[in-house]
């Protein structure tokens, strides 16, 4: 019976990078985002069993609806990835408190709705995999990115704290790094060697789902080989 993944934001990038990795192990894929013209592009490009959800993760009522509707076409969800994330490139200064928590809606309080929806599923089956996109900013706060810089370290705590809560409970919850620039699938850059590839990225979640529970890795982190840290 093929398993049913979440992909919770979805873009033309890493997004879909991780959709079209799932859909290639036999997954069923609900795609989550609010773009619901790219959304069914992306699900009538990867066949029967893909399936757009547009909902706004910012909004707890429409994300539980999305699960609903998850459920009703695809049944209980056995892998969530928490990929959204949202953008304010300001400093203290320039933040208003809107921005700020508009940035924290999508990916903190997103990332937490979601988790939960698919946690019942988890719990009444045989566990699941919950893995969470993180950043450089992750680890190390950005200039200029307050906003962006706060949510992700509060993601990086929640997914350590429910991999201490879930473990037992035979549910592997896994934080990515991606301390680098993900090449863009829409223009050419100079030196591209210098970007981690999204389909290599795609390849790293799909080994985290399939990882023995014996040896379950919490944080994983990404870089290019020619990147300095």
């Amino acid at each position: 019976m093929p398993r049913t993944a979440v992909v919770a934001g979805v873009g033309p990038g890493l997004g879909a990078s991780i959709a079209r990795k799932l859909a290639s192990e036999d997954c069923q894929v609900a795609l989550l985002a609010r773009s619901v013209d790219y959304l069914q592009e992306l699900a009538d490009e990867l066949g029967e069993g893909a399936l757009a959800v547009p909902a706004d993760l910012a909004e707890p009522a429409e994300v539980r609806d999305a699960f609903a509707t998850v459920r009703d076409e695809l049944g209980a969800v056995d892998i969530l990835v928490n990929h959204a994330s949202g953008s304010a490139w300001k400093g203290l200064q320039d933040l208003s408190v809107d921005e700020f928590q508009g940035v924290w809606e999508v990916a903190a309080r997103g990332g937490f709705v979601c988790s939960q929806e698919a946690l019942s599923d988890m719990l009444a089956g045989d566990g699941g995999t919950v893995i969470f996109t993180g950043a450089t900013s992750s680890v190390r706060g950005r200039d200029g990115a307050l906003g962006f810089s706060s949510a992700k370290f509060a993601v990086r705590g929640m997914a350590e704290s429910m991999a201490r809560e879930l473990g037992p409970e035979g549910i592997h919850v896994a934080h990515v790094v991606l301390d680098g620039g993900i090449l863009p699938p829409d223009r050419e850059v100079a030196n591209p060697e210098e970007y981690l590839d999204p389909d290599a990225i795609a390849e790293s979640y799909w080994q985290l789902v399939e990882q023995d529970e014996s040896a379950w890795t919490l944080e994983l982190d990404l870089r290019p080989h020619v990147e300095e840290f």
